[in-house]
């Protein structure tokens, strides 16, 4: 099994890192840090600290001056259930589901996960079965279902759903065999432009301009490691689109927000003035739907040459479900995670990662990719596309191996949460007490200089 610096050199040397810069980093802590039988806690620490390097890596390029970086394993594992973490005024956060979000039995004797956390994937599930949004009714409308036939139906209808699949079923369908002759994180040149040199500031990522288009985990979370290390991240969103109140707060840490409605002409326009100053594009939505608009990333790069786009999906760019929609938990459920920590927990049906492990680790991965592909801008030229899936970070996952007795782990609560892992700081909502970054950087240390804001606070500029 291999070990966390193993792991690390593997992410790192993946995409034309120097091996030799490994030597500036200290993985520190044990395995084993909550309870799974899979490698989550080091998938955190080593996702993390490939960030966190490739961030020291900027600041040596910028200024000379090397820097060594620390990511312990417990913090890391905390930071990637931030969102748990949280309290605002001294309060928990709310109920994380829906009411009818979660397992259901069918009636051939399968089981499916329901994601109905927005309104129009709650509806789109009530729709087809013919029922209320009660859990009960949800229950009695599925035993006329087989398992696969509802997935299939539920998205045709828009909605979000997956089977729960073992990992043998799910390496026999043509999406897996897609994903796997594709790299964890795929950098790619799609275009000529001069170097663009790097900005005047103190940090590694100083006057670094990053559009943040995402929501829920992994692309915000994207975003927010940016924000640590310096950069001029703007969260944008629609007035109309559905969100998840407590994850904003979390991951808009950092950031600037506004509002632009995409789908009227002056808000393109809008938005092509910002990708016109832009460093990085980063966005978590199907690529047809941005491509649609405009915002494809060959048309980023001929709007900006030199722009590093930074693509994420649920299931890869290639394969059939290259344009299927889909969240953390279902790629869990879809890919043979759920199906088999239940086996190794010896319980009647799946059981769940104990953290948003692909949204997390993918998350850092994008701010990783795309932290390498600016460097690369800078030192080469050209304009640049990374892309990463969530299910290609849960295969990654899958092959670090498992972990014989790690559902034995006593699961981390509230109270050994050591305190140095979190800060009291204020924000447009209230008193946050929330989760630090857990790369050490020892000479530029990581914070988040603007507070977690409303979303549209600002407008749709940039910071002079």
């Amino acid at each position: 099994m291999q070990s966390p610096s193993d792991i690390l050199k593997g992410i790192w040397t993946s995409v034309g890192g120097d091996a030799a810069a490994l030597a500036r980093v200290r993985l520190a802590d044990e395995e084993g840090q909550i309870p799974s039988s899979f490698r989550v806690a080091v998938a955190g620490q080593t996702t993390i600290a490939a960030a966190g390097l490739a961030a020291a890596e900027i600041w040596r390029l910028r200024s000379g001056e090397a820097q060594d970086v620390t990511v312990g394993m417990r913090h890391a594992v905390v930071e990637c259930r931030s969102e748990r973490y949280l309290r605002l005024d001294d309060k928990p956060p709310p109920p994380a589901w829906d009411a009818i979000a979660g397992v259901y039995r069918t009636g051939d004797g399968r089981f499916v996960r329901c994601h109905t956390n927005f309104p129009h994937h709650r509806d789109a599930v009530c729709k087809v079965l013919g029922c209320v949004a009660e859990r009960d009714k949800v229950q009695a409308a599925l035993m006329q279902w087989k398992g696969e036939d509802f997935e299939t139906a539920a998205y045709a209808a828009g909605g979000v759903v997956a089977l729960v699949r073992s990992y043998d079923e799910w390496s026999a369908l043509p999406q897996a065999r897609a994903l796997a002759g594709l790299p964890l994180i795929s950098i790619e040149k799609i275009g000529d432009a001069p170097p663009k040199r790097w900005p005047q500031g103190g940090r590694p990522l100083a006057g670094v301009r990053v559009l943040d288009l995402s929501r829920v985990i992994a692309g915000p979370v994207a975003g927010r490691t940016l924000a640590v290390h310096g950069a001029d991240v703007l969260l944008v969103s629609g007035p109309d689109l559905p969100a998840i109140p407590w994850l904003t707060i979390d991951t808009g840490r950092g950031k600037l927000t506004t509002f632009i409605e995409l789908k009227s002409e002056a808000g393109r326009a809008q938005m092509r003035a910002l990708l016109k100053d832009a460093d990085i594009f980063s966005q978590g939505y199907r690529p047809s739907a941005l491509s649609a608009l405009g915002f494809s990333p060959e048309e980023a790069a001929r709007i900006n040459p030199g722009i590093v786009y930074v693509t994420l999906s649920a299931y890869g760019d290639a394969g059939p479900w290259a344009e299927r929609r889909g969240f953390d938990s279902l790629v869990q459920t879809t890919t043979g995670f759920n199906h088999a920590e239940g086996r190794a927990a010896g319980v009647d049906g799946p059981k769940e990662l104990p953290a948003q492990m692909l949204d997390h680790a993918t998350g850092y991965l994008m701010a990783f990719g795309a932290m390498m592909a600016k460097a690369r801008q800078v030192r080469e030229g050209g304009s640049w596309h990374v892309r990463v899936s969530l299910a290609q970070t849960g295969r990654w996952l899958w092959n670090l191996g498992r972990l014989e007795s790690g559902l034995d782990t006593p699961d981390l609560t509230g109270d050994a949460v050591h305190a140095a892992f979190m800060e009291t700081v204020s924000s447009g909502f209230g008193t946050l007490k929330a989760v630090r970054h857990s790369a050490v950087l020892s000479k530029t240390p990581v914070r988040w200089d603007r507070p977690a804001m409303p979303l549209g606070s600002h407008p749709p500029q940039w910071p002079r």
